[in-house]
């Protein structure tokens, strides 16, 4: 009998959730269907199902959850099982993200992911805490000083390791490949990410090493041209555009930068995706990267020789996003000659899309392709020359490593993403070992021990560019 009242009262509040669930969404798509004059079929089963695990934890789960914490983790969840770069952003953790793009927040300086329940370094930032202490793309983060990071939502991890200035915290991480665990304390700081370095390497050969895409970046590197070719006196003999480790950022950036080295009106990016503002075709036009258009052109004033100028551009797995449509465009254009590794392949578009409660989404809204129509998504770009080194940060991870990512359409074309098969099982065992390591400093750009950068060196001086042996691929992996 009890059990039985307990089903009825939690039938009612189902079905009056349900309710508000279907009125919800049949408020927030009127708009949508009106302008579109399309009529979405809305789930009412899965509503009624969803409505009925919602009623079922009110009313069973061993502690009282207050419903804004379920909603919460229920939008929290229904992001990030799309794809690996859509999530929710709490009203905090979107303060934060815009912060970042502003190049100025406060903690350990890593961009984090999650995965099997683990926190993932997707990114260390460079001059960071996390960087100088050999932090890598790929690590898993399984506890917090004391507190064990399983089952924790990502926003809770984030939260603490944030904190104020010059306190410290203790990361356990779990690394691929190696024997013992990784036990790092960090301090945490404010974190000043400059997105733009550089310096004259010699005389007449100019080094740009661009960290991460930012609101400021295209001005920064304008600037950083400029002060070079007054540094050198006349044109440069050859330039280096460092794209190592960048794990991206902001579109109009990557098209800003791209717009230093191309003639104006040429194609950087195009993007496909299924809503009309998300098609766009972004060309080296002050409109699709200056804040203001025309009268705000931070590339009218470089030298012209910057559009002719020997050019090399040095790309590894750390690579990503914005980096891809950069070193992209300037492949496809036979603007510059590329040396590295393959890079990351995240060639998909992620748009911010505010809330009316102060947090925001972030959604991936399409697939950005090169200029000469190339996917990216899951593939990477290539280099011209294969030279492996040090410099890489990101332990060899690749966006087609990640779960749920995006297939590329390339292969969707073909009859689908290629499907896993014994050697892959393979090698996806072999990178799910639970193994640690020592943490390792970063080799220093342009230094002796960067091979990369002396090879791009050697090519703009017209000398033999030594080159790696690519990586042998399984042909069991590949059928």
């Amino acid at each position: 009998m009890q059990a039985k009242i307990k089903y009825q009262g939690f039938t009612k509040i189902g079905l009056v959730f349900a309710g508000l669930i279907v009125g919800l969404m049949l408020s927030l798509t009127y708009s949508a269907v009106a302008e579109k004059m399309v009529k979405p079929a809305l789930p009412i089963e899965d509503l009624r199902a969803f409505a009925e695990v919602f009623g079922k934890i009110k009313s069973d789960y061993v502690e009282p959850v207050e419903d804004k914490k379920l909603i919460s983790e229920a939008i929290s969840g229904m992001l990030t099982g799309l794809d690996p770069h859509s999530s929710y952003m709490d009203i905090d953790a979107f303060k934060d993200m815009q912060a970042a793009t502003q190049g100025e927040f406060g903690g350990l300086g890593i961009e984090v992911g999650m995965e099997d329940g683990l926190v993932k370094v997707i990114s260390p930032i460079e001059d960071s805490p996390a960087y100088a202490a050999g932090i890598k793309s790929g690590d898993l983060i399984m506890k917090l000083d004391e507190k064990l990071v399983k089952g924790m939502s990502l926003n809770d991890a984030v939260k603490i390791m944030r904190g104020k200035p010059d306190t410290s915290i203790t990361l356990t991480i779990l690394r691929k490949n190696e024997a013992k665990p990784l036990l790092v304390t960090l301090v945490r700081a404010i974190i000043k990410n400059k997105s733009v370095k550089f310096k004259m390497t010699e005389p007449g050969y100019a080094y740009a090493r661009i960290t991460q895409f930012q609101e400021h970046t295209g001005a920064d590197l304008a600037k950083a041209i400029n002060s070079m070719h007054a540094e050198n006196k006349g044109p440069f003999k050859g330039f280096v555009l460092d794209l190592r480790n960048d794990p991206g950022g902001l579109l109009n950036g990557a098209v800003g930068v791209s717009a230093a080295f191309l003639p104006k009106n040429t194609l950087v990016v195009y993007t496909e995706g299924r809503a009309a503002d998300s098609k766009m075709n972004l060309t080296v036009n002050p409109e699709n990267y200056a804040r203001g258009g025309v009268e705000n052109d931070y590339m009218r004033d470089i030298p012209a020789d910057l559009k002719t100028v020997p050019m090399v551009v040095l790309i590894n797995s750390g690579s990503a996003s914005a980096s891809e449509i950069v070193a992209g465009a300037l492949q496809d254009h036979k603007r510059a000659t590329l040396i590295g590794v393959r890079t990351f392949g995240k060639g998909s578009v992620q748009t911010i899309m505010p809330m009316n409660n102060g947090a925001a989404i972030k959604l991936t809204t399409a697939r950005y392709f090169t200029p000469k129509g190339r996917s990216i998504q899951a593939k990477g770009i290539e280099p011209d020359y294969y030279v492996e080194d040090g410099t890489d940060q990101s332990n060899n991870i690749h966006e087609a490593d990640l779960s749920r990512h995006l297939s590329n359409p390339k292969d969707a074309q073909a009859g689908g993403a290629a499907k896993p098969d014994a050697g892959a099982a393979v090698t996806k065992a072999k990178a799910n070992e639970k193994k640690f390591a020592e943490a390792m400093a970063p080799i220093e750009p342009t230094s002796k021990d960067d091979l990369q950068f002396t090879q791009a060196m050697n090519f703009l001086k017209g000398k033999p560019v030594i080159k790696s042996e690519p990586p042998k691929v399984d042909a069991a992996a590949t059928k």
